[in-house]
């Protein structure tokens, strides 16, 4: 058997329609899985469209993570176009504010936490209790170096992410023995539109975060360096690893 095999499979990946989220599901269907993709806008379908150009089993669903009402319908209308089954989900949409934390204004704390945490863990409900029928299921929460060390002028998408870390541990102790794996990415930094500010060269915290990565580069803009890891926990070869927090950084965390 091919432990990495994941022919056939039925996934869900939110914030697919670019960055990190993008690279991870071109990679479930380059390994053989069928993808929904999730993005706030109708580009979701575009986004669909072109990946069905080239060969792949691919759907796109605007959904609001902002709305639980509307991300309900969302994971509904998900699971027809995949048949009525779901075996692999991947969190990873998510927002960023930047303000110093004593000025940090509430409306934007509570929507960062509203779509960065309780959203990936209203859509673990609700592809869990899918994946507890069925007796399998794989669940992939993309976490953050920010789970581990914190951040600069982001206290919210820093607690948010370190409710990510603990929401995946608590759900790994719930159902392990049931068949779902439930495990977590921690992306470094990664060249992506979030981190446009950080990208600057005129912002000392670029280099500052560029001199401590052992591997002297960031991340692609494009999720390239993502889909690996993304693949082994979608896969049998994780079959036994479950509740981790996988730095998937260059070496930042080692140092």
């Amino acid at each position: 058997m091919n432990l990495f095999d994941i022919q056939g499979r039925k996934a869900l990946v939110t914030g697919g329609t670019r960055g990190l989220g993008w690279g991870m599901a071109e990679g479930l269907m380059e390994a053989g899985a069928e993808v929904v993709l999730w993005g706030s806008s109708a580009k979701a379908e575009a986004v669909a469209e072109d990946f069905r150009t080239r060969g792949f089993a691919c759907h796109g669903v605007t959904a609001d993570l902002g709305d639980r009402e509307n991300l309900r319908s969302a994971f509904t209308r998900s699971l027809e176009l995949l048949g009525g089954s779901l075996d692999i989900l991947v969190n990873c949409a998510g927002i960023q504010r930047r303000h110093p934390s004593e000025n940090f204004p509430l409306e934007d704390w509570d929507t960062v936490l509203e779509i960065n945490l309780t959203a990936p863990f209203q859509l673990c409900q609700l592809a869990g209790r899918e994946m507890l029928k069925q007796g399998y299921g794989k669940i992939i929460n993309i976490a953050s170096m920010q789970s581990l060390f914190g951040g600069f002028t982001i206290p919210a998408y820093a607690s948010a992410k370190g409710g990510i870390a603990l929401l995946t541990k608590t759900l790994c102790n719930e159902w392990a023995s049931r068949g779902i794996n439930v495990n977590a990415i921690a992306p470094g930094y990664m060249a992506t539109e979030m981190n446009a500010a950080l990208l600057d060269p005129e912002n000392p915290r670029y280099h500052e975060i560029t001199g401590r990565i052992p591997a002297h580069r960031w991340g692609g803009a494009k999720g390239e360096d993502m889909k690996g890891a993304c693949i082994f926990l979608a896969s049998h070869a994780s079959d036994y690893v479950n509740g981790v927090i996988l730095p998937v950084d260059g070496g930042y965390a080692s140092k």
